[in-house]
Order: C-alpha cells, then structure tokens, then sequence
C-alpha cells in the first residue's frame, strides 16, 4: 500500500502545530509528512504500524516520529465510557533542525531527532508524565506552548526505556549511491510480493547485482538479511489480520506467504514472543492498565 502524504498548517501564531483529537475508532491510514511528530495516544488498545515495524499495544503510547516515516494506528476504545484520545504535535523539520543546529542549549535534542527518523517509543513512566504536558498545551498561550514542547522533548530525551523501532532502511535521505536506488527498487517490489515466494537470485537479477553482492548491500543498507526482512513483513500482516478478522490461523499462514503452519507459527512465535493463537487472545481480552 503506498503511503500518502500529510500537509501540517501551523496553530494560529505558532511555528508548529498542536491538536486533541477524540475518536470511537482510528482505522488504519497509512501516510506520512515532512515534519517531526509526538503523538500520545489513551484509552485505545490495537496495532500500530510505524516503518518496517508492526506490534500491538494495549496501554498509553506515546511516540516520536521523524520526517517522512511512514506509520499509522489501527486501534479500538479501551473503555466504552471514554473516547480514544490523541494528542499531536507537529513540528517542521528545518525549524526545529535550525533551532538545535543554532543554540547550544538545544543540542542534546540532537541524537534523538536523529533516531526519530526509524521512530522511536517511550517508556510507561515518561509517557505518564507527558500527559500532564500535553494536556496544559490545550489552553496554553503560544509562547507557553513553545516552552511545553521543550520540556516534553527534554523529557524524551532522558527516557531510558526509550526505543528505535522501525529497521535503518528508513532513514536513507541520500540516493546519491547507486545500490540505494537499486536496493529501492528491491524493496518495493517486496513490498508488492511479499506474500509470493520470493528467492535472492530472483531479486539480484532484477538489479543486475550477483546474489552475494546483493546479499552483502542488502544486510548492509537494511541490518537484516533478505528472510528476516521478508518474515518480518510477513508477520506484520498476519498480526493485521489477526486483529481486525476471523480467520483461521492457516488461513492467515497462507495468505502472508508462509508455506506450512508450523513455520508460520515458529516464526511468528520468534518475533512476538507469542503464538498467534496467543496473540488473537491477548486481542480479544487486553491485559488491564
């Protein structure tokens, strides 16, 4: 599915944009943008796709985004007594940049921005506390706001429990080298037939590359080798369907390409800790806050 993308337009006097957002449901749109994004999310459990990554959560989730990474959230009411909230910063990219390239104080935002670009999310502790922050943005003066947005990022920054979750593909901005052009066109056509047998010596033909060069670049631009890439895109799908359809387990093997359940099942097991069986029941019954 090709991601579509987003326009910010800025809060009234302010460089950057800050939202609340109430919703019963957040049906998945996969899109993204040239600008920075925070994004907290309360009260819904779901799927969340941000990059090459994919995984379920059930509790408060609070995200940094980097320019032009592809996400999206695929998500339910927690409590039917509570509309699914989310609270949205967006900030231009060359802004904010400049902002840390040009004051001494702000460049400990540097790493982390750097490390958006794959997403990144943050712990329990420090997305409790951004509630309180995101909250008094609501009513804040934009001069307030702009304080706010420091603290908050101030306090992502210290977050131990942070982590990167999409894979380094995602961060490529320079094309200037040939194999990332040919590695491009690689991994769209995975993207459009991942769920069909897929071989390396079929991929390296389609860049004029031999299969242990191509090998090589491929771990080399995406920290994984062909198989992990594919079966991580593989289970991504399948824990999709598995959220929002019926199916049988075989079913959803064979759809995402897996050639007999028990590989489905050990591979899936190997990236989520989990059997899909258990994973459609933590689905349906999520654990309490």
């Amino acid at each position: 599915m090709k991601a579509m993308c987003g326009k910010m337009i800025p809060s009234d006097s302010c460089s950057w944009r800050f939202d609340k957002f109430d919703y019963q449901a957040v049906e998945f749109n996969w899109h993204y943008h040239t600008e920075y994004e925070i994004c907290l999310t309360l009260n819904s459990n779901g799927a969340k796709h941000i990059g090459d990554h994919v995984d379920y959560y059930c509790r408060p989730d609070l995200v940094l985004l980097g320019p032009n990474l592809p996400h999206s959230w695929h998500c339910k009411l927690d409590d039917e007594n509570k509309p699914i909230t989310i609270y949205v910063a967006q900030i231009p990219a060359h802004w904010l940049d400049n902002l840390v390239a040009s004051h001494s104080e702000f460049k400990v935002f540097k790493n982390i921005l750097k490390l958006s670009l794959r997403g990144i999310e943050f712990g329990q502790a420090i997305t409790a506390e951004s509630v309180a922050i995101f909250k008094a943005m609501v009513k804040a003066e934009p001069i307030e706001k702009f304080i706010l947005l420091i603290q908050l990022l101030h306090l992502m920054v210290k977050d131990d429990e942070a982590r990167v979750l999409s894979s380094s593909y995602f961060t490529f901005g320079d094309k200037t080298d040939i194999s990332v052009d040919k590695l491009d066109k690689v991994i769209n056509y995975i993207y459009q037939n991942y769920t069909e047998p897929l071989c390396a010596e079929e991929l390296a033909s389609l860049v004029h590359m031999s299969t242990n060069h191509f090998h090589r670049i491929f771990k080399e631009r995406t920290e994984q080798t062909l198989n992990q890439f594919i079966n991580r895109l593989r289970i991504g799908k399948a824990c999709k369907m598995l959220l929002n359809t019926n199916a049988l387990i075989s079913t959803i093997s064979d759809q995402c390409g897996f050639n007999n359940i028990s590989n489905f099942n050990r591979r899936f097991r190997m990236m989520k800790g989990v059997t899909p069986k258990e994973f459609r029941r933590s689905i349906k019954a999520p654990s309490p806050l």
